[in-house]
C-alpha cells in the first residue's frame, strides 16, 4: 500500500508536532506500508503567506502525481488537508490556532486588526468547506471539542503513545520538579517559576527545552534571586530526559489550552504526578485532581499549593504518580491501533 502523510514545518523548530509525523512515518512503516512524507515550510505571518500556503496546498492534485497511484494520503496539519485526493483522511494535530483558540489572547491574533479578522473569517470558513466532506479523526478530544465549536465537524479522537513509551520508568523520588517543553510564553512556566519562592526551600525546578523566551525566564530567576533552586539544562539526549523524569518528585506542565501534551503522557508512564492547569486543555483529558496529579488555577499560588502538597507527603506523592500510570495503562494506546484505524478507514 502507497501511504503519503502530509504536514508543514518551520524549518529549525522541533517539537511535538515533528515527533508525531515521525511516529505516524514509521509506524506505518512497520506495518509494511510503502510510506513518503510531503512537507512544505510555514510562516505565519504576514497574513498574505498564510493564504499562500492555504492555496498552494488547494492546488495540489495528489491524484496527478509521476509516481503513479497512492491507495491513501493522511494530511496531519493545516493547511495540508486542502489538498486534492480521493482516499484523503485526516488526523489533525491542530488548526491553525492563532485564529481560533488562541484569537483575543495574549497568544494570537485579535480582532482589533481588520487584516486578523478577515484572515480567521477566511481560514474557518476554508476549513469548514474542507474538513466537512473529509473523515477526520483528532490527536485528542480537545481537538476535536474545537473542531465541533468552531467548525461544527465530528472528528473521533484518535490516542498515541509519546516516542520510546516502553523506555520510561518510575525511579527514586528527589527533591525537584521536573519541567520539560518548549521555553514558549504559551507553555507559561512562568507561572511554575513565580510559585517557586512560596514553595518549600528544599524543592528546585529543573527545566529542559529551548525556546523564544529562555531569556525572560532567566532574567525573572535572577529577579526572584532563584538562580540556586532554578537550572536550565537546555536540549537534554532522550536517555537523560527518562531519568530526569524518573527521579523527580512531580512534573509540571500547565500550557494554555494544549492540544495534547507529550509530556503529560511521559510524566505518567514514569509513574509521576502532573501538576496542570484548569485553563489547560489536551492535559485534563489524563490529569484527575486529587487522583493522578493537580489541577490548579493558572496561579502561582495555587501552583505553589499544589508542589507544597507533593513535597509533605512522599507516599501521597507516589500513589498518584503510580494511579497516572496505571490510568494510562488502562487506555491502551498504540501505534499499531492508530496505524489500523487509519488504514482501514474509508474517505469520503
Amino acid at each position: 500500500m502507497r501511504v503519503i502523510v502530509t504536514t508543514v514545518q518551520v524549518p529549525f523548530i522541533r517539537g511535538g508536532g515533528e515527533l508525531h509525523v515521525e511516529g505516524l512515518v514509521n509506524a506505518l512503516r512497520a506495518h509494511g506500508a510503502n510510506v513518503e512524507m510531503v512537507s512544505m515550510p510555514f510562516r505565519f505571518c504576514p497574513a498574505e503567506s498564510v493564504q499562500h500556503a492555504m492555496q498552494a496546498w488547494e492546488d495540489e492534485d495528489f491524484e496527478k502525481l509521476p509516481c503513479g497511484r497512492v491507495d491513501k494520503v493522511i494530511c496531519l496539519k493545516f493547511p495540508t488537508f486542502y489538498l486534492q485526493h480521493p482516499r484523503k483522511i485526516v488526523w489533525l494535530m491542530h488548526q491553525h490556532r492563532a485564529v481560533y483558540e488562541l484569537f483575543n489572547t495574549p497568544y494570537g491574533e485579535n480582532d482589533g486588526n481588520p487584516e486578523s479578522v478577515m484572515l480567521r473569517n477566511e481560514i474557518i470558513a476554508r476549513d469548514t468547506r474542507s474538513l466537512a466532506r473529509t473523515t477526520v479523526y483528532a490527536n485528542s478530544r480537545r481537538v476535536a471539542e474545537r473542531l465541533a465549536l468552531y467548525n461544527g465537524v465530528r472528528a473521533a479522537p484518535l490516542y498515541h503513545p509519546p516516542r520510546g513509551a516502553d523506555r520510561f520508568f518510575e525511579g527514586d523520588q528527589l527533591p525537584y520538579v521536573f519541567a520539560p517543553s518548549r521555553l514558549e510564553s504559551l507553555k507559561r512556566h512562568e507561572l511554575l517559576l513565580r510559585a517557586l519562592p512560596h514553595v518549600d526551600r528544599s524543592i528546585m525546578v529543573l527545566l529542559v527545552g529551548e525556546g523564544g523566551v529562555r531569556r525572560h525566564l532567566e532574567q525573572l530567576v535572577a529577579e526572584l534571586n532563584l538562580s540556586s533552586r532554578v537550572k536550565f539544562l537546555g536540549f537534554v539526549d532522550f536517555d537523560d530526559m527518562v531519568h530526569l523524569y524518573a527521579n523527580a518528585l512531580g512534573v509540571f506542565f500547565g500550557p494554555f489550552d494544549e492540544d495534547y501534551g507529550y509530556v503529560t503522557l511521559e510524566a505518567m508512564l514514569s509513574s509521576k504526578p502532573v501538576i496542570t492547569c484548569v485553563d489547560s486543555g489536551g492535559p485534563l483529558e489524563f490529569v484527575i485532581d486529587g487522583e493522578t496529579g493537580y489541577v490548579a488555577d493558572p496561579s502561582p499560588e495555587a501552583i505553589a499549593a499544589s508542589v507544597n502538597a507533593l513535597a509533605a507527603d512522599g507516599e501521597h506523592a507516589r500513589k498518584l504518580g503510580r494511579n497516572g500510570r496505571a490510568r494510562l495503562d488502562s487506555l491502551d494506546m498504540s501505534w499499531e491501533r492508530v496505524v489500523e484505524t487509519l488504514l482501514e478507514t474509508t474517505a469520503r
